[in-house]
């Protein structure tokens, strides 16, 4: 599952996300829409957790609909930048927490990488991921991370980006021994994962979005903004020629209809639970005796 080929810069992508911080909030369109549909996908699960998580929280932008959609239950918020972290935390003055009586408690703010978090295990009813995974070039230690932060019973919801993504900017870049775009795994693959991760019964969709420009520069100001910059380690180090940039332009603007650039989003849906385990920490297989009812 794991592409040898292709490596992502986790310190580079660690970067970008600090620097794109403050103005995340306005080219977040696409995430709040996503968001949305993972909502709705939520509203058909029958889950009553007693402590959510969100993973990969950016700047804090979900948190205030779990508050909503279960009133008074604990949430944690982790991200791998501190920056992104501040904007999610936001100034909890006194005033503040003095007006907020009676409401939600404000949840914990954890700066830690989605494979080595420090919580307990089975201390997690729902991890709730929206575009965090298509950060790592191998999900597998994020997923079995995941999984052992969950308790039996409990969940994990995410969106992640597929393969088809960009395919147009893909498309139209001139031929080049750098890795000029960022690649995603596909949903097959993902699957994989869960299961290797030792989930149960994963659940995986797929859809299509298309988002449109009027200039090609809107989208590469919306991928530099949200810290979304291609961070492969065989990224090109130096400056791109002139003919390079040309050529993409001119390919891109074959695709042009009514007026308008399309760029594909390939959204990538995902629910998974952890079942009670059929195998202890040593190998050794677990029995379970229950009482016979009367």
């Amino acid at each position: 599952m794991t592409m040898p080929d292709f490596q992502l810069d986790p310190r580079l992508v660690r970067r970008r996300a600090e620097r794109a911080a403050a103005g995340y909030a306005s080219v977040d369109t696409l995430a709040r829409e996503i968001s949305r549909r993972m909502a709705e996908r939520l509203d058909y699960i029958r889950i009553e957790p007693k402590r959510i998580l969100d993973l990969g929280c950016g700047p804090g932008a979900d948190l205030p609909g779990f508050a909503t959609r279960y009133p008074d239950i604990h949430r944690v918020a982790v991200d791998v930048s501190p920056a992104m972290l501040a904007q999610a935390r936001g100034e909890r003055g006194l005033l503040k927490r003095i007006m907020r009586f009676g409401k939600p408690s404000d949840p914990d703010f954890v700066c830690a990488d989605a494979a080595a978090l420090p919580l307990a295990r089975g201390s997690v009813s729902l991890i709730w991921s929206n575009l965090m995974l298509q950060w790592f070039h191998d999900p597998l230690p994020a997923l079995k991370e995941i999984h052992r932060v969950l308790e039996v019973g409990g969940m994990l919801m995410f969106a992640t980006l597929g393969p088809d993504t960009l395919k147009e900017l893909r498309a139209a870049l001139p031929p080049s021994d750098a890795e000029h775009l960022h690649r995603f795994i596909d949903m097959h693959d993902l699957g994989d994962a869960l299961v290797g991760a030792g989930f149960s019964d994963p659940v995986m969709d797929m859809e299509m979005l298309t988002v449109t420009y009027t200039k090609l520069d809107d989208l590469f100001r919306d991928l530099r903004v949200s810290g979304s910059n291609n961070a492969a380690l065989t990224r090109p180090h130096g400056l791109v020629g002139k003919r390079h940039w040309e050529a993409l332009r001119a390919n891109y603007e074959k695709l042009r209809r009514d007026g308008r650039l399309p760029a594909t989003v390939e959204v990538v849906y995902g629910h998974a639970w952890k079942a009670a385990p059929k195998v202890a920490d040593d190998g050794r297989a677990i029995i379970r005796f229950e009482r016979k009812p009367a």
